[in-house]
């Protein structure tokens, strides 16, 4: 009898507790702002991925689940949407901004590495689980999209990709890719 007691007065203490936490005025600012200039996608299957596996953190067409207004979770999901959308917003895209920028030429390196989209996200959403093949797509998909804005690898030359995949960020000029190359090249032989 003693026990049942307890058990009844810590559930009832919990639930308190969650009823309390929904007065905290936090995680339920679900209006999605207009959208503003969008990516410019490399193929419309890329932006089909993107949408499917990034689309609710990062553009202004978030779809809320009913769960997202319950805290202390919602905290949680507003707080990814909100970093999300100003990291990277692909239905209001500014590629001026140095931040966005960078993350925008280093999206497909989070991809590759497992990075995004996040585990829990992934869990409340299998439809953004993306098969091996669907992920390699996405991948190149963003390499392409944010090519002018993939980071300089070392001294400038080279950038990598997805493993095996090589290509040139610093084509020296009008001349272009195979100059710049074989520039390089004569350059290291010296």
């Amino acid at each position: 009898m003693k026990t049942s007691r307890v058990l009844g007065t810590v559930v009832g203490g919990g639930l308190a507790v969650l009823a309390l936490l929904q007065l905290v005025p936090y995680g339920r600012a679900h209006q999605n702002p207009p959208a503003g200039a969008p990516v410019a996608w490399d193929s419309p299957r890329t932006e089909e991925l993107a949408r499917r596996a990034c689309w609710d953190c990062h553009s202004n067409q978030t779809k809320w689940p009913w769960y997202s207004n319950l805290a202390p979770i919602s905290w949680r999901i507003q707080r990814h949407v909100d970093e999300g959308r100003e990291k990277l917003n692909f239905t209001d895209f500014q590629p001026g901004n140095e931040k966005v920028a960078e993350h925008a030429g280093e999206s497909a390196e989070a991809v590759q590495k497992g990075e995004m989209p996040l585990s829990d996200y992934l869990l409340a959403h299998p439809e953004a689980r993306l098969n091996a093949t669907e992920k390699a797509e996405l991948i190149r998909g963003l390499e392409k999209t944010f090519a002018a804005f993939a980071e300089k690898g070392e001294g400038g030359e080279v950038s990598r990709g997805a493993p095996g995949d090589v290509r040139r960020t610093d084509t020296a000029g009008p001349e272009g890719e195979n100059a710049a190359h074989e520039r390089a090249e004569g350059e290291s032989g010296r």
